[in-house]
């Protein structure tokens, strides 16, 4: 085996190892996502999704190509592993992978707005002695328009770290 150091970067995911504790983040990846969907110059929003967005397969708007929609979308799930501030959205755009509309590309936008502003967000595990579990859920219960299904959410937090997340329909 060969010593190389403190790791720095695996698989887009940025580690930096400080005196305090070790941030995770895909800082470049998101910057490439950005770029590569003509979103560098796209106006900053606080919340991925708006409050009270309810998306069905009948939207209104015009049908538009499922694989350049897949395409964000799939990028924006592998974004996930580190920012799980946005996995509810991402989520539910990733119902509609199959026949998107411009409505659909609408939400999915506004969630690329999102990153614009919160590109240096990340996950940070402290070096702290706190080993308190805090754990908070939510559902939304039958919500979804379509088939009536709820959507679940949890986050696990080890003192001030996340451990765990989830968001499931």
């Amino acid at each position: 085996m060969t010593d190389v150091g403190l790791m720095s970067y695996y698989l887009v995911l940025e580690v930096k190892q400080m005196e305090g504790g070790i941030f995770i983040s895909q800082e470049s990846y998101t910057k490439e996502i950005l770029k590569k969907f003509n979103m560098l110059d796209c106006n900053l929003v606080n919340t991925p999704m708006e409050s009270g967005t309810k998306l069905s397969k009948f939207d209104e708007g015009e049908n538009m190509d499922p694989t350049f929609f897949k395409s964000i979308v799939g990028s924006l799930r592998y974004l996930t592993c580190s920012r799980p501030d946005m996995l509810f959205a991402v989520g539910v755009i990733s119902r509609f992978m199959e026949a998107p509309t411009t409505t659909h590309l609408k939400v999915t936008r506004r969630i690329l707005c999102y990153l614009k502003g919160t590109i240096d967000f990340g996950l940070f595990y402290s070096s702290s002695n706190d080993f308190n579990l805090m754990g908070f859920c939510d559902s939304d219960y039958a919500r979804d328009i379509d088939d009536r299904k709820s959507t679940t959410s949890f986050v696990f937090f080890l003192g001030d770290s996340v451990i765990s997340w989830s968001s499931k329909k």
